[in-house]
């Protein structure tokens, strides 16, 4: 059973809908932002002017994505890739399907000249910090805030 790696195209809306519904909810007990809102994110990122999403298709399901977005970085005068989501079903987690997202997310970080990828995970989350570590990441020393 080969595992595909590919960006998001218009066909996967509602399976990739489904998807982040198990995401948000499901895995990080997050309010559904609702699907309309959900909708407009995944059409805005297929344009892959704020981002692009990939996903991970097996036996035409999709079982996992990533997301990048794109922000400037002062210190490099350039532009930076945030990855912002990594998830895969239950089934699929300790897998190669995990590490394929990350590379496939590393690889367009390069390809478009971004000088590096970064990303934040949740302190409870060791599963991602542990395939993080293995894949070669560093763990940052900047300090994480936020403010609604």
């Amino acid at each position: 059973m080969t595992v595909i790696i590919r960006t998001t195209q218009p066909e996967d809306l509602i399976p990739l809908t489904a998807l982040m519904h198990e995401y948000v909810v499901g895995f990080y007990n997050n309010l559904w932002p609702g699907d309309e809102a959900i909708h407009l994110l995944i059409n805005n990122l297929l344009n892959h002017q704020i981002g692009v999403q990939f996903v991970a298709e097996q036996d035409n399901q999709l079982i996992g994505f990533s997301t990048l977005y794109f922000t400037y970085s002062t210190m490099k005068a350039e532009r930076v890739a945030i990855m912002n989501d990594l998830f895969v079903v239950e089934a699929f987690r300790d897998s190669e399907v995990e590490t394929k997202l990350f590379e496939q997310c590393q690889q367009y970080t390069r390809e478009y000249g971004c000088p590096y990828m970064s990303w934040i995970t949740a302190e409870t989350n060791v599963r991602a910090q542990q395939l993080f570590e293995r894949l070669g990441a560093t763990r940052g020393a900047w300090v994480n805030y936020s403010i609604t």
